[in-house]
């Protein structure tokens, strides 16, 4: 009899251990593991290198008014992968972004926005000229990130920089993108440039609501490229 207790005592402890639930703690937290390890890493981060003059850092603005930082937002909003780096530099010339733009291609470029030209305008510098320096510009970014997306963005000179100069330089940018399978962005400053509203007291420079114009004008053609 004593045996017998001990018999039905070890039964109704297996039974209590067998069935209390316990036992899919293991397998649920295996489960729970191989989930959690199967859950894929967010994507890379990418960069949309912004290489500019004063019209890309956004000149007598607080940088977030710059249309490299509204593109930002607009890129956010949508939960694109995509980082904006704003490297416009005020007085910028062709010549000296084709100094500058090595230091510039040390990070990871998968998008390259190009807006230079319009200080060479300025200065009566011979087209011939900007397109060879824009074009060196492109070489080397093509030479070091050959899948990089590339965009242009397209310039004009005022009318008092004679016609013939204006016609010459403004062909240059489509030639370029035409050249090097670029997207084209036909005039940046289309809507703003000669509107004294839209400008700063200088009459060359967008003010903030100029800036959003630009960066819609820049938009309708990077959000094809993204």
């Amino acid at each position: 009899m004593y045996k017998l207790s001990i018999f039905y005592l070890l039964f109704f402890a297996w039974l209590s251990t067998g069935c209390s639930g316990n036992g899919d703690s293991p397998a649920e937290t295996k489960n729970g593991a191989k989930e959690e390890t199967g859950t894929k890493a967010p994507a890379p981060m990418k960069n949309i290198l912004f290489f500019g003059n004063s019209l890309t850092a956004g000149y007598g603005l607080n940088p977030s008014e710059s249309f490299p930082a509204l593109i930002q937002k607009k890129i956010d909003s949508l939960g694109l992968n995509y980082k904006a780096i704003n490297a416009g530099l005020s007085g910028e010339t062709s010549a000296g972004g084709k100094n500058r733009i090595d230091w510039l291609l040390r990070q990871p470029v998968d998008v390259f926005v190009l807006e230079l030209g319009a200080n060479d305008g300025l200065r009566g510098i011979p087209p011939t000229e900007t397109k060879k320096n824009l074009e060196a510009i492109i070489d080397k970014v093509k030479a070091k990130y050959p899948e990089a997306k590339l965009v242009m963005a397209g310039m004009e000179v005022p009318p008092n920089m004679g016609g013939k100069y204006a016609s010459e330089f403004r062909v240059i940018f489509r030639q370029l993108a035409n050249e090097n399978n670029m997207a084209l962005v036909p005039f940046l400053l289309e809507g703003v440039g000669g509107v004294r509203s839209l400008n700063l007291p200088d009459g060359v420079h967008p003010t903030a609501e100029g800036q959003k114009i630009l960066a819609n004008n820049v938009w309708k053609v990077l959000k094809e490229v993204l």
